[in-house]
């Protein structure tokens, strides 16, 4: 019998990496604060929102392993989020046009009624190629990418925006670095490949 997993978003991208696993599970939103902390890093600052969504919903799913996730990018030092509009993934696009982004995405796995939790983070850097302004306004007509970190769908025709990746996992781009969740759902006794 797999045990009861849950996935702590609503986020179809994440939930799609999910079902690459191959076990059943069901979702909900944590509906937690997501504002940074003052002078937080970028790890810190995924590591605490993946632990605090896993955890929002401890009561409601006590016998679940719940899985929580976060995820920004940093430019120049800064930490970037959703753009939300169209002027502001241009901009945050034009930003990135022939430089490097790193995305910081945490994961913590948690299971209330043992108290076990696990957590970690995940780096990967996105090189871009030098972008036009045509391109950049090409591909954000094309994708809206109004809700992505970094403003572009990697999974997408945003992969044309790209000179090269690195990292372990690309699903980690994504939004769900599915390596690092198989070792911890290894470590709870939970094998996608048995299970």
């Amino acid at each position: 019998m797999t045990p009861s997993i849950l996935l702590a978003s609503t986020s179809p991208y994440r939930q799609a990496l999910l079902h690459k696993l191959g076990l059943p599970f069901i979702t909900a939103a944590p509906e937690i604060d997501e504002s940074p902390q003052h002078d937080e890093t970028a790890e810190a600052l995924v590591t605490r929102l993946a632990m605090a969504k896993a955890q929002a919903l401890a009561d409601r799913y006590p016998q679940h392993w719940i899985i929580g996730s976060d995820q920004v990018c940093v430019l120049d030092g800064q930490i970037t989020g959703k753009p939300h509009t169209t002027d502001n993934a241009r901009a945050q696009l034009r930003a990135a046009s022939g430089k490097a982004i790193t995305f910081y995405t945490g994961l913590a796995l948690f299971h209330p009624a043992s108290g076990q939790l696990l957590q970690c983070y995940e780096p990967f850097v996105v090189h871009f190629r030098t972008l036009t302004d045509a391109e950049i306004a090409g591909y954000v007509e094309k994708e809206q990418p109004l809700q992505c970190a970094g403003s572009f769908k990697s999974e997408g025709l945003g992969i044309c925006l790209f000179e090269r990746l690195e990292g372990r996992d690309p699903n980690t781009l994504i939004g769900l670095p599915l390596i690092a969740l198989n070792g911890m759902l290894q470590q709870a006794g939970i094998n996608p490949l048995t299970n």
